[in-house]
Protein backbone atom coordinates (compact mmCIF):
# COMPACT_ATOMS: atom_id res chain seq x y z
CA UNK A 1 0.00 0.00 0.00
CA UNK A 2 1.39 3.35 -1.16
CA UNK A 3 0.41 6.44 1.16
CA UNK A 4 -1.40 9.34 -0.70
CA UNK A 5 0.14 12.38 -1.31
CA UNK A 6 -0.80 15.10 1.34
CA UNK A 7 -2.72 18.06 1.34
CA UNK A 8 -0.01 20.24 2.43
CA UNK A 9 2.50 18.58 -0.41
CA UNK A 10 0.10 19.51 -3.01
CA UNK A 11 -0.91 23.06 -2.41
CA UNK A 12 2.66 23.74 -1.31
CA UNK A 13 2.22 24.28 2.51
CA UNK A 14 6.26 23.41 4.65
CA UNK A 15 6.59 20.33 6.58
CA UNK A 16 9.56 21.93 8.77
CA UNK A 17 9.00 21.24 12.46
CA UNK A 18 9.42 24.91 14.59
CA UNK A 19 11.84 25.91 16.97
CA UNK A 20 10.27 26.16 20.59
CA UNK A 21 12.13 30.02 21.04
CA UNK A 22 9.61 31.07 17.85
CA UNK A 23 6.48 29.60 19.09
CA UNK A 24 3.85 30.09 21.34
CA UNK A 25 3.06 26.82 23.16
CA UNK A 26 -0.72 25.88 23.50
CA UNK A 27 -1.19 23.05 26.45
CA UNK A 28 -5.00 21.89 26.40
CA UNK A 29 -6.99 20.72 28.58
CA UNK A 30 -4.25 19.03 30.76
CA UNK A 31 -6.94 18.49 33.52
CA UNK A 32 -7.35 15.65 36.20
CA UNK A 33 -10.87 14.96 34.15
CA UNK A 34 -8.67 12.08 31.76
CA UNK A 35 -6.78 10.39 34.42
CA UNK A 36 -9.47 8.49 36.28
CA UNK A 37 -13.10 7.80 36.40
CA UNK A 38 -14.95 7.87 33.56
CA UNK A 39 -12.78 10.18 30.95
CA UNK A 40 -9.41 8.11 32.16
CA UNK A 41 -6.98 8.09 28.82
CA UNK A 42 -5.04 5.51 27.59
CA UNK A 43 -1.08 6.56 28.10
CA UNK A 44 -2.16 9.48 29.82
CA UNK A 45 0.60 8.85 32.29
CA UNK A 46 3.80 9.05 29.64
CA UNK A 47 1.74 12.03 27.85
CA UNK A 48 2.03 13.84 30.96
CA UNK A 49 5.54 13.21 31.37
CA UNK A 50 6.25 14.02 28.40
CA UNK A 51 4.02 16.96 28.57
CA UNK A 52 6.16 18.46 31.63
CA UNK A 53 9.40 18.18 29.72
CA UNK A 54 7.82 20.08 26.42
CA UNK A 55 6.40 22.61 29.05
CA UNK A 56 10.10 23.20 30.92
CA UNK A 57 11.65 23.40 27.35
CA UNK A 58 9.20 26.07 26.57
CA UNK A 59 9.67 28.30 29.33
CA UNK A 60 13.87 27.52 28.88
CA UNK A 61 13.58 28.73 25.72
CA UNK A 62 11.44 31.91 26.63
CA UNK A 63 8.42 30.69 25.00
CA UNK A 64 4.84 32.42 25.79
CA UNK A 65 2.88 29.68 27.52
CA UNK A 66 -1.27 29.46 27.13
CA UNK A 67 -2.96 27.15 29.28
CA UNK A 68 -6.44 26.13 27.97
CA UNK A 69 -8.88 24.37 30.08
CA UNK A 70 -12.83 22.67 29.00
CA UNK A 71 -15.15 24.00 31.62
CA UNK A 72 -18.45 21.36 31.87
CA UNK A 73 -20.18 22.96 34.79
CA UNK A 74 -20.49 22.20 38.19
CA UNK A 75 -21.00 18.51 39.09
CA UNK A 76 -19.55 17.46 35.73
CA UNK A 77 -16.13 15.44 34.86
CA UNK A 78 -14.99 19.07 33.99
CA UNK A 79 -15.80 20.90 36.47
CA UNK A 80 -13.22 23.51 37.03
CA UNK A 81 -14.25 24.99 40.12
CA UNK A 82 -13.41 20.83 41.62
CA UNK A 83 -10.05 19.23 41.65
CA UNK A 84 -11.60 16.51 39.06
CA UNK A 85 -10.72 19.96 36.17
CA UNK A 86 -7.89 21.69 37.54
CA UNK A 87 -5.04 20.90 35.81
CA UNK A 88 -2.35 18.69 36.02
CA UNK A 89 0.13 19.36 38.88
CA UNK A 90 2.79 18.54 36.32
CA UNK A 91 1.97 20.50 34.04
CA UNK A 92 0.37 22.94 36.02
CA UNK A 93 1.09 27.00 35.21
CA UNK A 94 3.24 29.32 37.10
CA UNK A 95 2.83 33.17 37.43
CA UNK A 96 2.26 34.94 34.62
CA UNK A 97 1.19 32.12 31.99
CA UNK A 98 -2.08 32.40 31.27
CA UNK A 99 -5.14 30.14 31.15
CA UNK A 100 -8.63 30.32 28.66
CA UNK A 101 -11.11 28.86 29.46
CA UNK A 102 -13.19 26.77 26.93
CA UNK A 103 -16.45 24.83 26.19
CA UNK A 104 -15.71 23.75 22.92
CA UNK A 105 -13.17 21.25 21.31
CA UNK A 106 -11.88 24.43 18.98
CA UNK A 107 -9.85 26.03 21.73
CA UNK A 108 -10.40 29.00 19.46
CA UNK A 109 -13.89 29.27 19.51
CA UNK A 110 -15.55 31.73 21.51
CA UNK A 111 -12.56 32.48 23.83
CA UNK A 112 -9.98 34.63 24.68
CA UNK A 113 -7.36 32.57 23.10
CA UNK A 114 -6.77 35.12 20.05
CA UNK A 115 -6.62 37.86 21.60
CA UNK A 116 -4.31 36.34 24.54
CA UNK A 117 -1.71 35.34 21.77
CA UNK A 118 -1.66 38.62 20.58
CA UNK A 119 -1.29 40.25 23.13
CA UNK A 120 1.60 37.81 24.21
CA UNK A 121 2.90 39.29 20.26
CA UNK A 122 2.11 36.20 18.85
CA UNK A 123 -0.31 37.38 16.20
CA UNK A 124 0.71 34.97 13.70
CA UNK A 125 3.47 32.60 13.04
CA UNK A 126 3.88 28.82 15.38
CA UNK A 127 1.85 27.57 17.82
CA UNK A 128 3.18 24.47 19.46
CA UNK A 129 0.04 22.23 20.57
CA UNK A 130 -0.20 19.30 22.89
CA UNK A 131 -2.65 17.45 25.45
CA UNK A 132 -6.14 15.53 25.45
CA UNK A 133 -8.01 14.13 23.90
CA UNK A 134 -5.70 13.83 20.80
CA UNK A 135 -8.99 13.17 18.11
CA UNK A 136 -11.17 15.93 19.81
CA UNK A 137 -9.69 19.20 21.44
CA UNK A 138 -6.30 18.95 20.15
CA UNK A 139 -7.19 17.99 16.43
CA UNK A 140 -9.80 20.94 16.69
CA UNK A 141 -7.89 23.54 18.01
CA UNK A 142 -5.30 22.45 15.41
CA UNK A 143 -8.30 23.11 12.75
CA UNK A 144 -8.41 26.36 14.41
CA UNK A 145 -5.24 27.45 14.42
CA UNK A 146 -4.84 26.91 10.91
CA UNK A 147 -8.02 28.79 10.53
CA UNK A 148 -6.65 31.58 12.16
CA UNK A 149 -3.98 31.65 10.06
CA UNK A 150 -1.00 29.86 12.12
CA UNK A 151 1.16 27.27 11.74
CA UNK A 152 0.33 24.43 14.46
CA UNK A 153 2.36 21.99 14.98
CA UNK A 154 1.38 19.14 17.70
CA UNK A 155 3.82 17.13 19.69
CA UNK A 156 2.63 13.73 19.07
CA UNK A 157 4.05 11.79 22.32
CA UNK A 158 2.58 14.46 24.70
CA UNK A 159 -0.91 13.92 23.73
CA UNK A 160 -3.35 10.72 24.30
CA UNK A 161 -7.06 10.21 23.36
CA UNK A 162 -9.18 6.51 24.55
CA UNK A 163 -10.23 3.76 22.78
CA UNK A 164 -14.09 4.33 21.30
CA UNK A 165 -16.64 2.29 19.57
CA UNK A 166 -17.27 2.59 15.96
CA UNK A 167 -20.18 2.88 13.95
CA UNK A 168 -19.62 -0.39 12.56
CA UNK A 169 -19.72 -1.88 16.42
CA UNK A 170 -15.77 -2.93 16.63
CA UNK A 171 -13.43 -1.18 18.80
CA UNK A 172 -11.21 1.46 17.84
CA UNK A 173 -8.32 1.27 20.04
CA UNK A 174 -6.52 4.43 21.52
CA UNK A 175 -3.68 4.39 19.53
CA UNK A 176 -5.03 3.88 16.65
CA UNK A 177 -7.30 6.92 16.83
CA UNK A 178 -4.32 9.03 18.44
CA UNK A 179 -2.81 8.32 15.24
CA UNK A 180 -5.70 8.91 12.63
CA UNK A 181 -5.93 12.32 14.40
CA UNK A 182 -2.78 12.66 14.12
CA UNK A 183 -2.45 11.69 10.86
CA UNK A 184 -5.53 14.11 9.60
CA UNK A 185 -3.94 17.60 10.78
CA UNK A 186 -0.57 16.00 9.27
CA UNK A 187 -2.77 16.07 5.74
CA UNK A 188 -3.81 19.74 5.79
CA UNK A 189 -3.98 21.72 9.15
CA UNK A 190 -0.26 22.10 10.42
CA UNK A 191 3.27 19.27 11.70
CA UNK A 192 3.14 17.07 13.70
CA UNK A 193 6.61 16.42 16.19
CA UNK A 194 6.65 12.71 17.60
CA UNK A 195 8.67 13.66 20.23
CA UNK A 196 9.58 16.60 22.62
CA UNK A 197 13.08 16.24 21.50
CA UNK A 198 12.21 16.80 17.65
CA UNK A 199 11.73 20.39 17.76
CA UNK A 200 14.57 22.44 17.28
CA UNK A 201 15.99 23.79 20.16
Amino acid sequence: MTASTTLRDVIGLPNELPSLADSALVLIDYQNTYTTGVMELEGHEAALEAGARLLAAARAAGAPVVHIVNDGGEGSPYDIRAEIGSIHPKVAPIEGEKVVVKTFPDSFHETELLQTLKDLGKADGDLVLAGFMTHMCVQFTAQGAFRQGYRPTVVAEASATRSLQAPDGTVVPAQALHAAALTTVKDLFGTVAEKVEDLKA
